[in-house]
């Protein structure tokens, strides 16, 4: 909660992909909210009553995975939304005729996007969600110390400096600093 405060605020890119990690912390620990309190809660050098609002915030995201039914897969409609929005103001930067270098490094990032969606199965996935799951299929691969072949990081490079230009915009279209002519 702390952390996902934090990164909303600071970098929406990062925020979306700790969420789907603690998503999947959550099913990693089987919903059990006496393991996450173990395992999760108790490490943060936190006051017991900042431990106990991380607490009820796990619980609620939990209620929120279960209602939704993302308990295997998927994600919360909370973390949706973050794609949604972020796809509107994506729209919103191409049409702009001052975003130029926004175009310019959709253009370098797209042949990636539809390399990974031609393998994802013919699954039908928004370009932007397509980025995140790459990121973080290279993070998972990452933390488990697995080889990461030389076009997949060239790829992952691209994806991540697109995604990093497109958090600063959204920032600044938070912060009202953003004026777009459509």
């Amino acid at each position: 909660m702390i952390i996902a405060q934090r990164k909303r605020t600071e970098n929406i890119a990062e925020y979306l992909l700790y969420m789907w990690q603690v998503e999947d912390l959550i099913r990693a620990n089987r919903f059990d909210m006496d393991v996450i309190r173990r395992t999760v809660i108790a490490r943060y050098d936190q006051p017991e009553e900042v431990k106990e609002e991380i607490a009820r915030w796990y619980e609620e995201l939990i209620g929120m995975m279960r209602g939704e039914g993302v308990v295997e897969k998927g994600h919360i409609q909370l973390n949706k939304n973050v794609i949604l929005t972020l796809t509107e103001l994506h729209l919103r930067l191409l049409r702009s005729p001052e975003e130029m270098i926004y175009g310019a490094a959709y253009d370098k990032t797209l042949p990636y996007i539809v390399h990974l969606r031609s393998k994802s199965g013919g699954e039908d996935i928004a370009e932007l969600e397509t980025c995140f799951t790459a990121i973080y299929g290279y993070l998972m691969l990452k933390m488990q110390q697995k080889e990461i072949s030389a076009d997949t990081m060239e790829g992952i490079k691209q994806i991540s400096s697109f995604l990093a230009l497109l958090s600063e915009k959204y920032r600044a279209d938070r912060n009202g600093e953003l004026e777009l002519k459509e």
